[in-house]
């Protein structure tokens, strides 16, 4: 299987790259292909509901979400892997899931598996509400099959996260597929 990571931590040694490093790994030894793009590394403007693209088609925008759009449309998977600020996906992770937009049926008519990897400072058990939301709608909408969720709370820090046990429950998921 291929599996395509969007890594969309504007920090690039933090949390996070900890959570998709160990999921890449354990899919890796899983047998899976799997590649990281770092859309914060990439130019990706945000979608401005032209609709220009009649929801498949080019974008007005010409920018790097080709890359991302290129990937999504001949992988398998694929990963979200994003800090949580402010309850929700980082700007530069919601950037590119807008502009689904212009290839959303063909991202449909794929029925790619997805997966969730999120880590945060806060530890209430109401601190990844919004997010999994998010991500649960837009599995259902895109006709994604979700693989599961490795939610860090109290990774605040890559030398936090590396004392809790979310690092292996992200190795865990990618060997499992």
């Amino acid at each position: 299987m291929k599996i395509v990571i969007l890594m969309a931590s504007p920090n690039e040694n933090g949390s996070t790259s900890i959570l998709a490093d160990n999921f890449k790994r354990g899919a890796e030894q899983g047998g899976h292909e799997v590649e990281m793009i770092d859309v914060c590394k990439l130019s990706i403007s945000p979608c401005i509901g032209c609709i220009a693209c009649g929801y498949e088609g080019d974008c007005v925008l010409d920018d790097d979400n080709a890359i991302v759009r290129k990937a999504l449309l001949s992988c398998d998977m694929v990963v979200f892997a994003t800090p949580l600020y402010y309850y929700g996906m980082s700007a530069q992770l919601k950037a590119v899931v807008d502009r689904f937009c212009a290839y959303n049926s063909s991202l449909n008519r794929r029925h790619l598996k997805s997966a969730l990897l999120s880590v945060a400072w806060n530890s209430q058990d109401w601190t990844f509400e919004a997010l999994a939301a998010h991500y649960k709608t837009l599995v259902r909408y895109i006709n994604f099959e979700d693989k599961g969720m490795v939610l860090g709370c109290g990774c605040g820090s890559p030398s936090m996260t590396r004392m809790t046990d979310y690092p292996q429950k992200a190795f865990a998921l990618g060997s499992s597929l």
